[in-house]
């Protein structure tokens, strides 16, 4: 197999699972944790392996070693595994997703952002998802006709924070997370909820519905629900974590325990809330995007500008999805008609954004 991520909490989970069913690694691919990456190294004795940065190189402890986008790219090419964990941050995922699916590897797939940017030109019989909610709706998915699909969400670092001062929020607050640590982008993605609006989008293009929504549920037992047609609701409860659906990802069946149950007498009672704009500006435009869902490419590019220049103190917290919303509507003719289209609308958003002052 082949781990683009190996080093992000994802990854480490999938070389678990790896580890416990024998699986051979091929290439590992990582961004700057460079000592995980070399005990890594030395456990799995990969064939291949990537680092984000050329300088990176030299302290890698491995005779071959690629930096990059084209290192991966190249990576993939060379490489005789047909299982690909694509665990990567950001629109930097895309281009691997497809250069997979050409290759006509299996994608089990983390990084959100190739089917929010792309999804009209992915062939989904390629991926298997593991994150926690669309492994929820997959496992729950039956032979009988669907009225709705949930997903739900932890609310984020400042689901209790009084609204007044979420402008003034630090990058220190805004990743303390409630209910577990995760990598920096996503945690501020829970905070704004642009995350779960990510999710609304992957679902539409995964499971080709479009009735979705989503609801906070505070201790993050539940990730999923399906309404049937019928007028029953079927939910998946499980612990939150990932080895669950990569092992489902890699092995196709599970027929032993991966995670201890839970346990709802010892979790007592359980608390949903609706997503509320005023706490959380993004859903906004849920409805409206789930409608013309080809302008993921656009909300994305903003995000990720907004989210940098939040991390460099250069516009408070809240300024993120009033960015990423002023973006969506300078844009909202986009329509893109090929890939090519994709990777030019990334760049002018970026550029749009960045200058953005009157928002």
């Amino acid at each position: 197999m082949i781990v683009l991520g190996s080093t992000g909490s994802i990854g480490v989970n999938a070389l678990h699972i790896a580890k416990r069913f024998g699986y051979d690694v091929e290439v590992l691919v990582a961004g700057n944790n460079i000592d995980l990456l070399n005990e890594q190294i030395a456990q799995f004795q990969p064939k291949y392996v990537v680092v984000a940065q050329r300088e990176s190189v030299p302290h890698v402890v491995h005779e071959n070693v690629y930096w990059g986008e084209e290192g991966i790219l190249e990576v993939l090419q060379k490489s005789r595994s047909d299982v690909v964990v694509n665990a990567l941050v950001g629109f930097a995922g895309l281009k691997p997703t497809i250069e997979s699916i050409r290759l006509g590897k299996k994608i089990a797939l983390a990084n959100k952002e190739s089917l929010v940017v792309a999804g009209q030109f992915i062939d989904i019989s390629h991926i298997q998802p593991i994150d926690s909610e669309h492994f929820g709706l997959w496992y729950l998915l039956q032979d009988r006709p669907v009225e709705r699909m949930v997903v739900t969400a932890s609310g984020g670092s400042f689901r209790d924070t009084p609204l007044e001062v979420l402008q003034k929020a630090t990058v220190e607050e805004a990743l303390n997370h409630p209910n577990w640590s995760m990598g920096r982008k996503i945690t501020i993605d829970s905070a704004t909820m642009t995350n779960k609006l990510f999710e609304l989008l992957e679902a539409k293009w995964l499971f080709d519905i479009d009735k979705l929504d989503a609801i906070i549920e505070t201790k993050s037992i539940i990730h999923a629900m399906i309404d049937f047609k019928d007028g029953s609701t079927t939910a998946h409860i499980a612990h939150a974590d990932m080895k669950l659906p990569i092992a489902f990802a890699l092995r196709g069946r599970v027929e032993e325990q991966i995670l201890k149950p839970v346990d709802l007498v010892e979790i007592g009672s359980l608390e949903f809330r609706k997503i509320d704009p005023i706490r959380y500006p993004i859903w906004e435009i849920k409805d409206d995007i789930l409608q013309k869902p080809h302008l993921g490419a656009v909300i994305n590019a903003a995000n990720e500008v907004g989210i940098e220049q939040f991390f460099n103190g250069e516009i408070g917290f809240m300024d993120i999805s009033a960015k990423t919303i002023a973006a969506y509507k300078k844009f909202e003719n986009f329509v893109p008609e090929t890939l090519d289209d994709i990777f030019k609308i990334d760049t002018e958003v970026r550029k749009y954004t960045e200058s953005l002052i009157d928002f």
